[in-house]
């Protein structure tokens, strides 16, 4: 089983972070009473700027249902540039792929998206879809585990895995929490696709996918997620979360390297999710990481804010792409979100 694309899609509008906090300056005016705390809560983010969906002066729409119909629209176009570019890379025609899994927390739609893009683009009617809600963060590096799953049943197959989140679609414009606080400068909009192939196809230059693991961690609702009401999605975000990476990920890590005979040190890539500053310096302490091993993962977030769940797939493409580690290097691929949860993926280079 191999990845042998990755390829993303961004919006056209993008913004510097200094005009998106002047934008809620204007919008918020005296019912923020401290401004300043905003500010430093966006600086802290390390995000240079972010893409946007629709331009700026559309925003807040005024009702959920408004925002969901843009969501649609929006994910369906970045969903078709994405898939193309992955399908174009990895040189495979639409009767090869057996599967197509799409993952995104930040909309809802039925038919579902890859329904309509069957359409859209003309894909093969006998593929089989899964659609995947509610995974958020996770699901990127998740929908590449179910995809490992599918093409280890069916070699001779491939699969499409593909990943469309509009968090500018979810920000409550009324709540001023310091979790949506926390979100407004920190997460963005962008698509990213993946192919991955069944090992009857011929070899490729990608990663092989050796192994996956899926862990949860009980009783950490409360952690990430959703408060869904006739407004939408209000975020859920806890302090805790550099805390629950801490405890964890290191001895999950550790223990899922020795299942594979393997150790830590064996380990020369590491491609993981933009969780944001705190998150990825909690996974280098947890990991030991040290002399810019997650500098991939750095520099996704500088560039375009944490995607969810596309945003563990940027940074697979920026090292299949700028930082493609020697042949034969062991590769871990992670990404951790609500439930709360991890995915890990063991690849070869």
């Amino acid at each position: 089983m191999k990845i042998s694309s990755a390829a993303s899609a961004l919006p056209e509008y993008y913004y510097p972070q200094r005009v998106l906090v002047d934008a809620f300056r204007r919008y918020w005016g005296t019912r923020l009473e401290r401004f300043d705390v905003l500010e430093r809560l966006h600086a802290a983010t390390k995000v240079d700027g972010r893409y946007l969906a629709f331009p700026i002066e559309c925003y807040p729409f005024k009702t959920w249902g408004e925002a969901n119909d843009r969501w649609i629209e929006a994910t369906l176009q970045l969903g078709e540039e994405a898939v193309s570019r992955a399908m174009k890379q990895a040189g495979i025609r639409a009767a090869d792929i057996g599967a197509f899994f799409f993952v995104s927390i930040t909309g809802v739609a039925s038919p579902s998206i890859e329904a309509r893009l069957i359409n859209r683009m003309g894909l093969s009617p006998r593929m089989k879809r899964i659609p995947i809600f509610g995974l958020g963060c996770v699901a990127g590096a998740a929908g590449l585990a179910r995809g490992a799953d599918y093409v280890k049943a069916f070699p001779e197959q491939a699969c499409l895995l593909l990943s469309v989140e509009l968090c500018s679609l979810t920000v409550q414009p009324d709540d001023l929490s310091a979790a949506n606080l926390i979100s407004t400068g920190l997460f963005g909009d962008g698509a990213a696709a993946v192919v991955i192939k069944g090992a009857a196809h011929s070899p490729e230059r990608g990663p092989e996918i050796v192994a996956t693991r899926s862990v949860f961690y009980p009783e950490t609702e409360y952690v990430m997620g959703w408060d869904i009401s006739e407004k939408g999605f209000k975020i859920v975000l806890s302090r805790d979360v550099p805390e629950v990476v801490l405890q964890n990920l290191g001895k999950d890590v550790d223990a899922f390297l020795s299942d594979n005979g393997l150790l830590r040190a064996d380990v020369g890539s590491w491609v993981i999710h933009t969780g944001g500053p705190k998150v990825l310096e909690a996974t280098e302490a947890a990991l030991g990481l040290t002399n810019g091993a997650l500098d991939a993962s750095w520099e996704c977030l500088r560039r375009t804010g944490n995607l969810s769940s596309a945003s563990v797939l940027f940074v697979l493409e920026e090292v299949m792409q700028n930082r493609r580690p020697a042949p034969g290097t062991w590769g871990i691929l992670a990404a951790m979100g609500p439930g709360f949860c991890s995915e890990l993926v063991l690849l070869k280079w």
